[in-house]
């Protein structure tokens, strides 16, 4: 992609705030969205939950990309947190969707976050992009979420919606939890173990958004997972191995359910995940393997 003026949405988060430095560098002149008063030109003032965007603002942007969201980690689900997880995630989206829709000169690209929560608890079964969705409230929140970006792909602005999986990085998310575990030799599997963790490396996960943003003949839902996903058991063994630390202290489901309410289903899911539209579309991991994606990390 040519130098791009390229607006995103959540370019505080642990994902935006690595695509926007990356884009930064190459060149791209990246525009946040912000919830406060414009401090400059490359600020653009939204309020997702009260469905405004200064949609003026985003008149001649070459691309959007929004992945923000409340936090599905940050604390118990209860029936309002619930709430605001699903405002944040689809008001927002129609927001912006909505507004792309009416500008004169629309963005060639909508770049729309989604999950693999979309697939719900698959077991042992591995799933692709073709695959019907779950049930619960992840799943339904991201077949919610990601219809929401309709207003801009009827409009003809090319729509891809990345169902990003389990990020390894050391500086947020649920590996921003597990680092600094691991590291006081606090580490272990949770609940028995056998339940698929489809992870993927920071890099990569930019990498392939910047993939997908460059690529002008994707579109649709791509997974954002490495080759080969692996059980918990195998991940906690492969942060003993790296961090080279005991991971002896297994935490039991009744324990996560008590601590993490209806969460606890979901950390106890087995989401067995694989890219196949992201590798048929020519991406190639850089770190594929779960001790090199924990190594960068």
């Amino acid at each position: 992609m040519h130098p791009a003026r390229i607006a995103v949405a959540g370019a505080s988060g642990l994902i935006g705030s690595a695509l926007a430095r990356s884009l930064t560098a190459d060149g791209h002149r990246v525009v946040r969205l912000v919830r406060r008063e414009p401090a400059g030109p490359d600020e653009v003032r939204w309020d997702p939950e009260r469905s405004y965007v200064d949609g003026g603002a985003l008149e001649g942007c070459d691309a959007v990309v929004n992945l923000a969201g409340a936090g599905i980690g940050d604390r118990r689900w209860s029936a309002a947190y619930k709430a605001r997880i699903r405002s944040s995630r689809v008001e927002g989206t129609r927001t912006l969707a909505r507004a792309l829709a009416s500008l004169d000169r629309p963005p060639r690209v909508f770049v729309n976050g989604s999950a693999i929560g979309i697939y719900g608890d698959t077991g042992d079964r591995a799933v692709d992009e073709d695959a019907a969705p779950g049930t619960g409230f992840l799943p339904e929140l991201c077949v919610e979420w990601e219809a929401a970006t309709e207003p801009a792909r009827a409009a003809g602005v090319r729509t891809v919606l990345p169902r990003t999986g389990l990020v390894v990085s050391r500086s947020g998310g649920a590996w921003g939890r597990l680092f600094p575990l691991f590291r006081a030799g606090l580490g272990g599997r949770l609940g028995d173990g056998r339940q698929y963790w489809s992870y993927i490396a920071l890099h990569d996960e930019v990498a392939a958004l910047r993939h997908l943003l460059d690529r002008t003949d994707l579109s649709g839902p791509f997974n954002l997972t490495a080759p080969e996903p692996l059980t918990n058991g195998e991940i906690t063994e492969a942060m003993a191995r790296v961090l080279n630390r005991p991971a002896a202290l297994p935490v039991p489901a009744s324990a996560l359910r008590l601590a993490l309410g209806e969460m606890a289903g979901d950390v106890l899911g087995s989401q067995r995940v694989l890219p196949a539209r992201l590798l048929r579309s020519g991406f190639t991991f850089a770190f594929p393997g779960i001790e090199d994606a924990i190594r960068a990390a």
